[in-house]
């Protein structure tokens, strides 16, 4: 039966009722908190709740939207100020969606924000993904024909994305054809006056129908017809099949003039068939130019090959535009989809390294625990604890005899490299041996058996690490030729372990016999696997012992009246000869180094970007899963899914008014080439009309020039912000309309009724004129020049298709009157109702077409919206666990220590190290909590210690928060001792500052020892801190492959420890030589006296400590920068202010949280 207990989200905030030997919380930790402060100090259980939400986005398949799409109007500013700068530079570089985002969406001054920006914006512009993305003259895009992707995968995902919609849009276009081969068949029959030689052009009618249907079949059934090439070609031989009826006049028994069919090949060859843009152009450019040979009189040949260049005109334009814009939409959706990639590497890169601080069945408590609550955890509920409890356990102390020694005999790289090596093999021979590293406490090493998993013969897995460890020492003494020896201490019991504290969170255990392994530990021979009864109990006789004597060599031992043995020597050699030989045999194999991060330093090619700006090199290195995540996405038809989910199908408006709203203020980025292009429509309608004489010279420039005027007034306004000389109104109009859908609306109709009225008033002019030679007597030309004006439409791409079609019919049926009018004058009836029906015809055909090219553009430009606004989601999430990401960093490496491994090369296989010569170092320890701890754990309340011990330590981390200690760094917790060092970051000051880290961390040390009494007095508790501190030389460092950690090693620590261990409740004691430095920045000591420091005093004799006073100056001299000045005359000047903070803080929180609001914000981070 498992042997653990599972004690769940332990927090002050659960006591209801406070006894005075209760815990209450401290006004210093309640919920009323600056938002930063809150966000850090739940960053951990956020970091998991993390990964399972985004465990639970991977499972679903592509990129389908699985939250609620969101737009601001911060972002659609930053959308409009884009689009309008990029016309206004000229050469067009638009900045993907995640740049506008990051712009518009500013989350703080912090140096990861900064860096994060900066950053992005050197990520990739869309211009960067084209061989030649063109230029824009005042906004206005001119058409280029190598606006292709460079990447060939990346354009072949293009093609194959936009495929389907391609085929369909070729089956229209045959479809068309094919009805209106039908029409033409059903007019043959009713009217051929030559029923012998009609015969035969109506037979090949129905053959080229059948052939239109056929293809068309053949294009919606063809597995093969999503190819592009296949898709190419299929266009290529539709055109030549209109082509050739066009050159043939095999087809039309009643008309003989093929015209009207010339205009719609022209307008389906650019918009509806899947054809390359230089395709597009030459079958275009081919069509009218064999057409225009078989003319027989020159006007006519000038006025229609003056509408066939308008409508090729046209037809560019609205490939180029429409081809430009479904890049955008593919662009758009590579970015969500690259969103996507990046959040789950980001995600991935969170998972491992909150796994890197928490063993995986306490990430995996926490996210089964997490999933069950709210999504806003409660704002009370902060210092909470996940404590674990198990009983049958072993623990396992080790410690390096010699490594002092060691330290000073090598370089700071070779001690790091030594030590990381030595630990990586210890943590391979615990997972071998079935046990859980806990920490590494510079050069000791614990573990446990027993957790997570219950072991029987835990005992024995320690016992049998325990001899692989003495001969992996073994090993590398003889290959160092140095003394050095592993001193080694078990014992079994029960556990409690968690994670505690706010800062450098490191998974610990803790309890009485916790504390009886390392006095085993202490009391040990180099050499020698140490254990207690217990232990000996627990292994059965498995091994045989001997009286160990602990009690003679450690006074806790002593003091306790603890059993101890030793494993015999022949039993561990025969142990390691006959019982783990393989083991051994791994053991002594070539060293590999593993190196810290080494499992997530893949990071690096995310989040070196943060300070390297290295994005474009790691797109190349993404894009290739990138490209895979299209092709599955282009498979699962996302886009179609999105546009199902968000658009409703018959009149194409979001279903969410809000993002329809904000739609509709985003500016349309074509709308000057739409209005360009339509002037140059109307100059070709100016031009065809001109080539007929006018009955009267005056009414037509008068029609002329009306509508030259107008049109021209149209342009000045919409072009005014293009112009610097433009009048500041003038420029603020032009703005509003292109950000209101609805002015944007008023000018594109005015434009189309300006083309259609130039048509309709001159046919009206002309026709009550009685000269015998007018455009009546060539009414083909007059309907030829309306489908040009209707053309119009579709060159507006933006306007809503409904409101085409709508202004289309009205087109029509004005047309329709208008065309009877102009046939009233042909004699013969037939051809009278024949012509009649045939531009009826031409009328229907197009307001098909234009209507679906522009219901299909406006599909595309909606969901090239709904792209965007989920890329700049993605975009926003995947910043957010970046942050979490740079945290959580910090919060295992010092910030400097973090920027190495963030800016090195993914490739650097050099280990971290640094050499120090003038650091300090700290030790705090509380005094008198292991024996309250030990009568709480009898008493079965080990986890109320736990929670009080949380607390403190949370407590001591929220001084960090404090500019004052800019220059304190945490380093560990061991137990009840806190960890800190100062003078680590290489910014710190130098010449005569270059100690001021060391009068900070005294100043810390003394908040410190505020705070406890604080806690103390709220909890009726007495603990007091025990703090040594001292300077000098000091080697950091990365170590641990699976478990990075960052330490300090050296004299100096064993002695800074040494001044805690042997110092006295409540005081801060330091040696001589850090005593004359912290004189010199005003602070009094008093002399204790000269002890017996263990590791020192063996060859320098006894050590002559000092004690900093505690009393303070009633003066206070701080300088505005909110860190402590320089020497001042009196030492508790510093003091004062660090306890006054302390003081003031608590008391501006007791304040919030009783009256429910903020007071004004504090300059300070709390």
């Amino acid at each position: 039966m498992r042997s653990v207990e599972v004690i769940t989200m332990v927090t002050f905030s659960e006591t209801t009722q406070v006894s005075p030997m209760e815990l209450c919380e401290p006004p210093c930790m309640t919920a009323a908190l600056s938002p930063g402060l809150r966000r850090k100090k739940m960053l951990w259980q956020n970091a998991v709740k993390h990964i399972m939400i985004q465990q639970e986005l991977s499972a679903q398949v592509g990129v389908e939207p699985a939250q609620k799409i969101f737009v601001t109007d911060a972002y659609m500013e930053e959308i409009n100020k884009q689009i309008r700068n990029k016309a206004s530079r000229g050469v067009t570089k638009r900045r993907s969606s995640t740049f506008r985002m990051h712009s518009s969406h500013p989350r703080g001054s912090t140096s990861t924000q900064n860096s994060v920006r900066a950053s992005f914006h050197d990520y990739a512009s869309d211009a960067d993904f084209f061989l030649h993305w063109g230029h824009t003259i005042r906004g206005v895009y001119i058409p280029t024909l190598r606006h292709t992707f460079k990447s060939r995968d990346l354009e072949k995902l293009y093609q194959q994305h936009y495929s389907h919609q391609r085929r369909n849009s070729l089956a229209i276009s045959n479809v068309i054809d094919a009805v209106a081969k039908l029409h033409v068949l059903v007019l043959y029959l009713g009217l051929a006056p030559e029923p012998v030689t009609d015969t035969l052009r109506g037979c090949l009618t129905g053959v080229f129908m059948v052939l239109a249907i056929a293809l068309c079949n053949i294009v919606l059934t063809c597995k093969d017809s999503i190819s592009p090439r296949w898709l190419h070609f299929a266009g290529l031989a539709s055109w030549l099949s209109q082509t050739t009826q066009v050159l043939g006049g095999l087809v039309y028994g009643l008309e003989k003039d093929p015209s009207w069919y010339v205009l719609y090949t022209l307008f389906a060859t650019y918009t509806l068939l899947p054809l390359p843009l230089l395709w597009a152009m030459c079958a275009g450019s081919l069509t009218s130019i064999l057409h225009l040979l078989v003319e027989i009189t020159i006007i006519t040949v000038f006025a229609k090959g003056l509408l066939y260049l308008g409508m090729n005109t046209a037809g560019l334009f609205i490939h180029y535009l429409t081809d430009h814009a479904q890049r955008q939409v593919f662009l758009e959706t590579r970015r969500c989809i690259e969103g996507r990639v990046k959040l789950e590497q980001e995600n991935q890169r969170q998972e491992r390294l909150v796994l890197s601080i928490l063993p995986r069945f306490v990430a995996l408590e926490m996210i089964a625990d997490m999933s069950s609550l709210e999504d806003e955890l409660n704002p009370h509920e902060f210092h909470k604890i996940y404590i674990h409890q198990y009983k049958d356990v072993s623990i396992l102390f080790a410690d390096i005899k010699g490594f002092t020694l060691l330290s000073m005999n090598l370089s700071a790289q070779d001690l790091v490299r030594t030590l990381n090596e030595l630990f990586g093999r210890f943590d391979r021979l615990a997972e071998e041996h079935h046990c859980l590293r806990i920490k590494i406490l510079g050069d000791c090493y614990y573990c446990v058996s027993g957790v997570p998993e219950p072991q029987r013969a835990h005992a024995r897995h320690c016992v049998e690490l325990g001899l692989a460890m003495i001969s992996t020492i073994q090993y590398v003494r003889q290959q160092l030729n140095f003394d050095m020896d592993m001193r080694i201490g078990i014992h079994s019991g029960s556990v409690l372990c968690g994670v505690l504290g706010l800062q450098k969170w490191q998974f610990d255990v803790w309890s009485w016999d916790v504390g009886i392994a390392n006095m085993l530990e202490a009391g040990g021979i180099p050499g020698r696997i140490h254990i207690s009864r217990a232990t000996l109990d627990c292994l059965e006789g498995m091994y045989k012992t001997e009286d160990g004597h602990g009690r003679d060599r450690n006074e806790f031992l002593q003091k306790h009246n603890i059993d101890t043995f030793l494993i015999c020597a022949q039993e561990e050699k025969n142990k390691v000869e006959h019982v783990e030989p393989l083991k051994v045999q791994k053991t002594n194999r070539t060293w590999h180094q593993d190196m810290p991060f080494g499992n997530i330093m893949d990071m690096n090619s995310i989040l070196a970007s943060f300070t390297n700006g290295s994005l474009p090199n790691i797109w190349q290195s993404s894009s290739k899963e990138i490209n895979k995540r299209i092709k599955q996405a282009i498979e699962v038809q996302s886009s179609e899914r999105m546009h199902r989910e968000h658009i409703t199908p018959l009149t194409l408006v979001f279903k969410d008014t809000h993002i329809e709203d904000k739609f509709c203020q985003m500016r349309d980025e074509m709308f000057n080439s739409n209005l360009v292009c339509s002037f140059i429509l109307l100059l070709f309608l100016m031009a065809t009309q001109a080539l007929v004489p006018a009955p009267r010279l005056f009414p037509a420039v008068l029609q002329f020039s009306v509508f030259l005027l107008a049109y021209m007034l149209l342009l000045l306004v919409a072009l005014a912000e293009e112009f610097k000389c433009a009048p500041a109104a003038l420029q603020r109009f032009c703005c509003w309309i292109h950000e209101n859908n609805s002015a944007r609306n008023l000018l594109t109709l005015t434009a189309i009724l300006i083309n259609f009225g130039l048509v309709s008033t001159d046919m009206v002019i002309k026709d009550l004129s009685s000269r015998p030679f007018t455009l009546c007597n060539h009414p083909e030309v007059f309907v030829l020049s309306g489908v040009i004006a209707m053309v119009t439409c579709a060159v507006f791409l933006r306007l809503n298709s409904l409101l085409k079609l709508t202004v289309l019919l009205l087109v029509v049926a004005v047309y329709s009157y208008l065309i009877h009018l102009a046939f009233l004058s042909l004699t013969r009836h037939d051809v009278l109702h024949g012509r009649k029906a045939i531009s009826i015809l031409l009328m229907l055909m197009f307001i098909v077409a234009v209507f679906y090219n522009g219901r299909q553009w406006e599909a595309t430009a909606r969901l090239d919206f709904l792209w965007r606004l989920q890329a700049q989601q993605e975009v926003e999430d995947m910043m957010e666990l970046r942050e979490h990401n740079e945290c959580l960093l910090h919060n295992i490496l010092p910030l400097h220590v973090a920027r190495h491994f963030l800016d090195r090369s993914k490739y650097d296989e050099e280990l971290y190290s640094q050499s120090y010569d003038e650091v300090g170092v700290m030790f705090a320890s509380i005094a008198g909590f292991n024996e309250y701890f030990e009568q709480k754990e009898i008493k079965h309340e080990g986890v109320d210690c736990l929670r009080l011990l949380n607390e403190i330590i949370a407590g001591f981390d929220e001084l960090l928060e404090e500019s004052y200690f800019h220059f304190v760094e945490k380093i560990k917790t061991i137990g009840s001792c806190y960890m800190a060092a100062s003078g680590l970051a290489p910014d710190r000051q130098a010449s005569m500052d270059q100690w001021n880290h060391l009068s900070e961390l005294v100043l810390f040390a003394l908040a410190m020892q505020e705070t406890l009494r604080e806690i103390n007095r709220l909890s009726a508790k007495n603990f007091k801190l025990r703090v040594g501190i001292a300077h000098g030389p000091v080697v950091a460092g990365v170590i641990g492959a699976t478990k990075p950690q960052y330490d300090i090693w050296g004299s100096t620590v064993n002695l800074a420890s040494r001044m805690d261990s042997t110092g006295v409740s409540g005081r801060i004691q330091v040696p001589e030589a850090t005593r004359k430095i912290l004189a010199e920045w005003g602070f009094i000591l008093e002399l204790r006296g000269e002890i017996f420091v263990k590791g020192v005093s063996e060859t320098q004799g006894k050590v002559r400590t000092y004690f900093i006073s505690t009393m303070r100056s009633k003066r206070a001299n701080v300088v505005t920068d909110g860190r402590t000045g320089g020497r001042t005359g009196g030492r508790m000047t510093l003091a004062g202010v660090v306890f006054g903070l302390v003081q003031a803080r608590n008391k501006e929180k007791i304040r919030e949280s009783n009256t429910g609001f903020s007071l004004a914000p504090c300059s300070m981070q709390c």
